[in-house]
């Protein structure tokens, strides 16, 4: 007999009820317990995983648990878009406990990992903390904005990662045109119609061109605020933008730009915006209050907490299969992974943190964690570039698909066509397509809901306490009447 003293947690732990356990097992393999897997984030990466895994795994072949900071997974594609009003941004997300009906679903922050241990450990959306076993790890916690030390970013910068940054602009945006129509301050309205977006890459292009177009078509719903009015500005530090899609298209790209009155500053710095007054390192300058930081990504700062091998970029490292290198049983792939790309020659050549790898690195993972747990052989992670597809607004677009390259309307319903075949659930598909079909018959919808960034704001006006009534002038004490007369009089 072989005894096991065994470190976990309650499969329900929601609350205070963490607790360790210690178990007697037989070396027996009918007795074998069941094999838990931790999945550290619930995006694409993380909600495919489990996906993958509560289709192929065998009944109690092993317990699955997915942990991230929100009860859904964002398709960040779809978030230009959903700002813009052509979809409805609840349809962008996937609810976890809808899909992941064979798996625990806890909604709480990882704060540190110990392989040593085995120990994940979580602060739970109740507040308390609690820590998990594993005998198999998934890291896939994915990437935040990466920032710059530019003075006034902190304090005025908003990133265009999730969809409770896609609302907001939506509403900031429609909010800053209410704004303008106004005032009487020329500088003030000048302020308030520049919107400054930095970087130049797939989501600030995407972003910038999708916004642009929805405050262009709100425009023509004021009386004094004309398209000329309101100026879009774009900074980036290369010498190109999109470098996904080829140099060609990337011309293109910025005279498209360029044709929709957008100014494009390429290899240039922002050098300052304290305050909202922007700086550029060739010396423009300008007020705005709208800055949209898309400046690149780096991975999940929680991997600092972790005894897990990383890059120089802080990615986690790991080999072709998808396994953290010298750490069989821990696996990561998404943009927090840096995993060998076997399309290159180059034998240091490492996958980019973009969406398309995402997706296609979900389905090996997942596949090999049946495979390791079943002591089958794992495969490796290889693929090769099918191309890349964008959207420049409303009907316009780029794509290069397997060296075609294609522009306007084609490269638009492309770029459409692809990411809704890429959508998690045939749910969230269909309810897409709906909103398209809708857009594209009545229109994108130009109503901002600012409401909902301060829900309470209108009821604490009305619910604070009363203003002071002012008192009654002092009275001469010699008239003031008695305590008879006022009874009297009925004072």
């Amino acid at each position: 007999m072989v005894v096991l003293t065994v470190t976990g947690v309650c499969r329900n732990t929601i609350g205070p009820l963490d607790w360790v356990f210690q178990a007697v097992w037989w070396e027996n393999p009918v007795m074998a317990r069941t094999t838990r897997i931790v999945i550290v984030g619930g995006g694409y990466v993380g909600m495919y995983t489990a996906l993958r895994l509560q289709k192929k795994l065998r009944r109690g072949e092993a317990d699955v648990t997915v942990i991230d900071p929100q009860s859904h997974m964002t398709y960040q594609p779809f978030l230009p878009e959903a700002a813009a009003g052509s979809i409805e941004p609840r349809h962008v997300v996937v609810p976890l406990r809808r899909v992941l009906r064979g798996c625990h679903v806890v909604t709480g922050r990882v704060t540190s990992i110990s392989h040593e241990k085995r120990e994940v450990v979580a602060e739970l959306a109740a507040g308390n903390e609690a820590t998990f076993g594993y005998d198999v790890l998934v890291v896939a916690p994915g990437s935040v904005a990466r920032t710059l030390p530019v003075p006034g970013l902190a304090e005025h910068g908003i990133a265009f990662k999730t969809v409770g940054e896609a609302i907001y602009l939506r509403n900031h945006v429609l909010s800053r045109l209410d704004a303008a129509s106004t005032t009487t301050d020329p500088r003030l309205r000048r302020k308030l119609l520049t919107f400054l977006v930095v970087g130049g890459g797939y989501a600030g292009i995407e972003a910038l061109a999708e916004l642009a177009d929805m405050a262009r078509h709100a425009s023509k719903y004021y009386e004094n605020v004309n398209r000329e009015d309101i100026r879009w500005v774009l900074v980036e530090a290369a010498n190109r933008i999109m470098p996904e899609v080829g140099p060609k298209l990337g011309r293109y790209t910025v005279e498209r730009l360029l044709d929709a009155d957008i100014e494009v500053n390429l290899e240039t710095r922002v050098v300052s915006m304290v305050d909202g007054h922007v700086e550029l390192d060739d010396g423009q300058s300008f007020d705005t209050d709208t800055i949209i930081w898309t400046a690149g990504v780096k991975p999940n700062p929680m991997l600092e907490n972790t005894d897990l091998p990383r890059d120089a970029r802080g990615r986690v490292d790991c080999t072709a299969m998808l396994q953290v290198v010298g750490m069989p049983d821990v696996f990561s792939a998404g943009d927090c992974a840096s995993v060998p790309d076997l399309s290159k020659d180059d034998p240091e050549a490492r996958t980019s943190p973009s969406a398309q790898h995402a997706v296609r690195q979900a389905k090996v993972l997942g596949d090999n964690l049946v495979a390791h747990i079943r002591g089958r052989k794992l495969s490796e992670y290889r693929h090769s570039y099918a191309g890349s597809v964008a959207s420049l607004g409303l009907y316009k677009g780029v794509a290069e698909i397997y060296g075609i390259k294609l522009r306007g309307i084609v490269a638009w319903f492309m770029h459409r066509t692809y990411h809704v075949s890429r959508m998690p659930t045939w749910n969230r598909r269909v309810r897409i397509v709906f909103d398209w079909t809708g857009a594209l018959v009545l229109g994108r919808e130009v109503v901002a809901l600012g409401q909902i960034h301060e829900p309470r704001a209108e009821f604490s006006r009305v619910a604070g306490p009363p203003a002071p009534r002012p008192m009654p002038p002092a009275e001469n004490p010699a008239s003031a009447p008695t305590t008879q007369e006022r009874v009297v009089s009925g004072a």
